[in-house]
């Protein structure tokens, strides 16, 4: 039995180490160029380095994506680019472009390549050329069966691994081969900007009658026909391991350290527990989705891994995000007078009940017994993006805890 690996993606240097805390084998991030994720924060070399050494020092591989799929354009900088790299020391690079693969293979020759979605991985065929190339791992395209990958992984060599997606949000395009936001906006999916036209509103017009929009209905409920339900998995972890698949991947280069937190975390625990016993992970199943659900989605489906996906996987009344949590911040280190340091992302106020949430599972209510400010003065509130400030929550606190409120309703 292959133990598979937990890849969580990272946004930011922050939330690459919220990742690392919260239970990642690996993570992946996207440097200032040459990504799928151009409007994420991204990487400067300097926080790469600094979040590779700290991952690192935990046991924890850096994966740097440079999957776009390149110009003639490109093709000077990406060189230039890897050549940068090399002060990097990340584990592995994902790609999707022969031409960028043949540049990586030349002057990061010691670096692991992994083959993205990007490129169409769909048959066991495919993996053995990538084999044949020199790659790594290939990451399966989306659109395969969970019966399709245990064939693949038959008909491979053991020592080429399988990354899969498991969990995050679906793209309507095969493999993610977008045109519509290029085609709508100029800009392209495959050079890291998608605009998200799945997710909105259409209307059909009749040439002969400009003007006139009807709305394009494929049931009663709505007219969004690109929007896709989150992919989830963890109710299928046991299924997941037995198809042979290495590394389980978790999509979200643009989400926030609370998501990232709520996903390692949950299926972190949940990978465990079935390793130990699956009637462990059986019996813990109800609080694996009731902690998974804690975090903002878009309802949740099991995409293509148990056959092609009906019309039941869209949702068809709404493009917007089901939220049961507001992320409020990080905790820091403690001062001489017992304060600990938090950059706040979201309002609070003192005498307001909010949550500790902490890598073991914990989930601890507390009130806000104190917030003070950098120049030392007490507020009633933290409503200003950013701020750092000290706080008591009268519990002692660890670096990295994540503090969130619960929501009554829906949003």
């Amino acid at each position: 039995m292959r133990i598979p690996e937990l890849l969580i993606p990272a946004s930011s240097l922050e939330v690459l180490k919220i990742a690392v805390v919260f239970g990642a084998d690996a993570v992946y991030i996207g440097g200032e160029a040459f990504g799928l994720r151009a409007k994420a924060k991204n990487f400067s070399l300097d926080e790469m380095r600094e979040g590779v050494t700290f991952a690192h020092a935990r046991g924890v591989r850096v994966y740097v994506t440079a999957n776009i799929l390149a110009h003639n354009d490109d093709l000077a900088g990406v060189r230039a680019y890897f050549e940068e790299l090399k002060a990097v020391h990340m584990d592995a690079l994902i790609i999707s472009d022969p031409g960028v693969f043949m540049i990586a293979r030349e002057v990061l020759p010691g670096v692991e390549i992994h083959i993205s979605t990007q490129a169409n991985n769909t048959n066991y065929g495919t993996y053995l050329f990538w084999k044949g190339m020199g790659a790594k791992r290939v990451v399966s395209a989306r659109e395969l069966s969970l019966e399709e990958i245990k064939e693949i992984r038959r008909h491979i060599p053991d020592d080429l691994e399988i990354e899969t997606f498991v969990h995050g949000a679906m793209c309507i395009s095969y493999s993610g081969r977008c045109l519509l936001s290029n085609y709508f906006t100029g800009r392209d999916a495959n050079q890291g900007a998608c605009t998200h036209p799945c997710r909105w509103k259409y209307a059909v017009v009749e040439e002969t009658r400009p003007g006139e929009y009807f709305p394009v209905y494929e049931n009663e409920r709505g007219t969004y026909i690109f929007n896709s339900k989150d992919l989830c998995m963890i109710e299928h972890i046991p299924e997941l391991i037995d198809s042979g698949i290495d590394s389980f991947k978790i999509e979200g280069r643009m989400k926030t350290a609370l998501y990232v937190a709520t996903v390692a975390r949950t299926y972190r625990m949940a990978i465990d527990d079935c390793l130990k016993s699956p009637e462990l992970y059986k019996e813990h199943l109800p609080w694996y989705m009731d902690q998974i659900s804690n975090c903002t989605y878009r309802q949740f489906t099991t995409g293509f891994f148990f056959g092609k996906p009906g019309g039941e996987t869209q949702i068809y009344d709404s493009s917007t995000y089901v939220k049961e949590y507001t992320y409020l911040g990080i905790v820091g280190a403690a001062n001489e007078q017992g304060l600990y340091m938090v950059e706040q992302r979201n309002k609070f106020s003192v005498g307001e009940t909010i949550e500790v949430m902490k890598p073991n599972g914990e989930n601890r209510e507390v009130i806000v017994r104190r917030i003070v400010n950098e120049d030392g003065a007490d507020q009633v509130s933290a409503p200003h993006p950013r701020q750092k400030l000290w706080i008591d929550l009268g519990v002692p606190l660890d670096t990295y805890d994540i503090l969130r409120r619960k929501e009554d309703d829906e949003q």
